[in-house]
């Protein structure tokens, strides 16, 4: 009977600790998008400072295709 009861307790905690981790992304979601769209405008100003040759190397075009 305390195997059992142990094994629901590290079942429970787990669970808990799940929705704990899924409430905090939603509950951040806003920011870490904010967060991702200046990670999108840092690496477009990267790429327009390489010179031609390197951006040349990029095949941006082919992605969205």
């Amino acid at each position: 009977m305390n195997r059992t009861a142990s094994l629901v307790m590290k079942i429970v905690g787990a669970s808990l600790a799940l929705a704990a981790v899924v409430c905090l992304i939603i509950g951040c979601w806003n920011e870490l998008m904010s967060g991702a769209g200046c990670v999108k405008q840092r690496i477009k100003s990267v790429k327009g400072k390489l010179s031609p040759a390197e951006a040349a190397d990029y095949a941006d075009e082919e992605l969205y295709e």
